[in-house]
């Protein structure tokens, strides 16, 4: 199978994701044809699983890097925000009501990439391509999907945001990214369909569906969490939002605003010198820099403000070990981290649990790519639980009512895919 257009892509893709949900496990990457200078692949999906691995906080990253010995090669896999509780003394008492576990990777049975236009298999049978293209896709049904509630209510989202900001003046942190929880129960949904639809409203660079047995993320995530390269780490925060507007003129006066908007700065540098912090824990000394301060990136329904920072990675720091010194996700946390997720757990009213996490891949030379799971539907297909979270960053110039509207905002692509636009 040689080169493809894009429109035979779109459909190829289409139906090799089809094709991999009836296996228990499954992972598919897309980064919707978006270029960046670190990826290495435009698609990746990995199906069935030959081994795997599930565990929970308490000596998870230990279990993980043991599986990773065990069984050089491809793994793909997630790890939950609650693996906090294994790096810090901190713990989550809200309730868990998708049941993701903290730690999940698998060794794929099949492996199948494209690049440049190009699918190839990595692991399986070559035919496996015509078997693929040979699959009829099925007319579109997002399923049944019930009202959207809130766990938190407005007043009480404005409440806790200057609480939040009362802790700021105080000098007890600096920044906290504090979240909400959106969710439907009785949802009987189709999440290859719900994701399809998330694609169309949202295509974004860190996208991606995850299966593992009645659980599911259904993600546009715009965020890479960290990925290796040879001997260097990049991390790419996310801090700084505007939405679009349709008018081209209004449109790039937004982005302006947003470039040179002092505020958005302020909150960005923070999380940038707290990368750079996480960063130096796996760094050849005097190695970490930022590549890129403040980078303006657009997708359709916000623009975002973006730093890459990276980092020589010491040759004695294993691949697992280097996830492990950056965890949690500092964009997702607050400076400083420890006392931020403290205050996360006093605040939020849910359980993050899989969402504010990552999951990616690791490859057999040991360079690794991860997302941030954020932008994404959480669905428990048993308990018919579904659930999306979403935040912003709350420093002491941010208003509350604004950062209300900014949730509401990033909230809007999977409020339209859950409403059938």
């Amino acid at each position: 199978m040689g080169t493809m257009n894009t429109q035979d892509l779109s459909i190829f893709k289409q139906q090799a994701l089809l094709w991999a949900t009836q296996f228990e496990v499954c992972c598919c990457l897309d980064s919707n044809q978006y270029s960046d200078p670190y990826s290495k692949y435009d698609f990746l999906l990995a199906a069935g699983a030959q081994h795997q691995i599930t565990e929970s906080a308490g000596l998870a990253f230990n279990g993980l890097r043991d599986f990773y010995e065990q069984h050089p090669g491809w793994m793909f896999g997630m790890l939950g925000h609650d693996l906090k509780n294994e790096l810090e003394e901190l713990n989550s008492a809200h309730p868990d009501q998708l049941q993701f576990p903290d730690v999940f990777f698998f060794v794929p049975q099949f492996l199948i990439a494209v690049k440049d236009g190009l699918p190839t298999i990595i692991t399986g049978p070559e035919e496996l391509l015509n078997t693929i293209s040979n699959i009829k896709l099925p007319p579109a049904s997002a399923g049944i999907i019930p009202v959207i509630l809130s766990k938190m209510d407005k007043d009480s989202y404005l409440e806790k945001v200057e609480k939040l900001r009362k802790s700021i003046s105080l000098g007890d942190i600096y920044e906290v990214t504090f979240c909400q929880e959106f969710f439907a129960e009785q949802a009987a949904i189709n999440p290859y369909q719900v994701y399809q639809n998330l694609k169309d409203v949202s295509p974004t660079p860190f996208s991606g569906f995850f299966k593992l047995t009645d659980k599911y993320i259904l993600s546009a995530s715009p965020e890479r969490f960290l990925c290796k390269r040879k001997n260097q780490l990049f991390s790419q925060p996310i801090k700084g939002t505007a939405k679009r507007s349709s008018d081209p003129e209004e449109d790039e006066k937004i982005r302006l605003g947003l470039l040179n908007s002092t505020k958005e700065q302020a909150e960005n540098v923070m999380i940038v010198d707290l990368v750079r912090n996480d960063l130096t824990k796996s760094a050849v000394k005097g190695s970490v820099k930022v590549e890129e301060l403040f980078g303006i990136y657009t997708f359709p329904q916000v623009h975002q403000m973006i730093s890459t920072i990276s980092c020589t990675v010491d040759p004695l720091i294993h691949p697992v070990e280097a996830l492990k010194n950056t965890f949690p996700v500092g964009s997702m946390t607050g400076a400083p981290k420890v006392r931020a997720m403290e205050l996360i757990e006093e605040t939020e009213c849910s359980r993050r649990g899989i969402y504010s996490g990552s999951f990616g891949y690791f490859e057999p030379d040991g360079d690794f790519d991860f997302n941030v799971v954020i932008r994404s539907i959480l669905y428990n297909e048993s308990s018919k639980y579904l659930s999306f979270q979403v935040g912003g960053a709350i420093t002491y110039a941010s208003s509350a009512e604004a950062e209300y509207e900014e949730c509401l905002l990033k909230a809007s692509a999977i409020v339209k895919t859950l409403k059938g636009r």
